[in-house]
């Protein structure tokens, strides 16, 4: 008797097995569920940094408000207040007509302070007044430091001057105070000399400052190509000859080929209405330019630190 079969009783020997659940993802589906799922990741990324982001920005703009310094005031006006201060100082300091100068006062100062400020005929004089400081003390108010000779001794006045915006108004009673000291000048820092330098400077520079003075159309033949320097006027002056020349072995940027050279100039003054001529001796600081051949001269301003060499 025949076994039956395993797979069922069909009447062949081999039966086809039992169909099969299709498994899960089978024909691509898989692909379908994992791109949902990366469409709703990205749809919840979207909506959470759309309502983070402008919360997160208006959450650092009121946290930082109170943290914030308030915007800086009005700068002090202080070339208005020391030239409104100077004239003050020379109506204050000429008391050689009581009443004309309180008259002038009322200008400067609120109304009916002028009187507090009165004092004695030819009691005070000041010559060669000049502004040497303002103190600014807030967005508002200043003194104004003018230094001035005071019945013939160097003295300063001290103006306190109330700004609101263009209006001005001496404060207060200004207050005489000793003149500022003169300061103590230090030793000049020394450097190794170039005296090769030295020698050709000398026979470069005394026609430049021939052409500086009297003879501008030979200028250029001694400046640097890109230079510019004008010239003094014309006849003003008369170079007559170069002294105390010292060229530095380097710059002070290490540039071997640029120099800054301090140099003592003996001018010619013409007298005035064919009087007899006078000699004026300046200082200077030369900066000269070594172009292979021959040194030309860059730019020419005043020595700054001249005396006590």
């Amino acid at each position: 008797m025949a076994k039956p079969s395993r797979y069922g009783d069909s009447g062949t020997g081999f039966d086809a097995p039992p169909a099969r659940r299709p498994r899960a993802g089978a024909g691509g589906r898989w692909w379908v569920g994992v791109g949902r799922a990366v469409l709703w990741a990205f749809i919840i990324v979207v909506v959470f940094n759309g309502i983070w982001f402008p919360l997160r920005g208006g959450l650092a703009l009121s946290g930082g408000a109170g943290e914030s310094a308030p915007p800086p005031p009005d700068a002090y006006p202080e070339t208005s207040s020391a030239a409104f201060a100077l004239r003050f100082a020379e109506v204050y300091l000429d008391t050689s007509d009581p009443e004309r100068r309180l008259g002038e006062l009322a200008a400067y100062v609120p109304e009916g302070e002028a009187s507090g400020l009165n004092t004695a005929a030819d009691s005070l004089t000041g010559e060669n007044l000049t502004v040497i400081a303002v103190d600014v003390l807030d967005e508002h108010n200043a003194v104004v430091v003018v230094r001035a000779d005071v019945n013939g001794d160097p003295m300063r006045l001290d103006v306190p001057v109330y700004a609101d915006g263009d209006a001005l108004v001496v404060s207060g009673r200004p207050a005489l105070l000793a003149a500022p000291t003169t300061a103590t000048l230090p030793q000049a820092t020394a450097f190794e000399a170039d005296p090769l330098a030295a020698q050709q400077l000398q026979e470069v520079l005394p026609g430049f400052f021939e052409a500086y003075a009297g003879q501008p159309e030979f200028l250029e033949r001694f400046v640097e190509q890109g230079a510019s320097i004008a010239p003094l006027p014309e006849s003003s002056l008369e170079f007559a000859e170069l002294s105390d020349i010292t060229v530095p072995v380097r710059s002070s940027t290490g540039d071997d080929d640029v120099r800054q050279v301090p140099v003592t100039v003996h001018w010619t003054v013409p007298g005035s209405d064919g009087g007899e001529a006078g000699e004026l001796v300046q200082d200077y600081l030369v900066t000269v330019v070594d172009s292979g051949d021959e040194w030309h001269v860059r730019d020419i301003q005043g020595a700054p630190h001249s005396f006590g060499g």
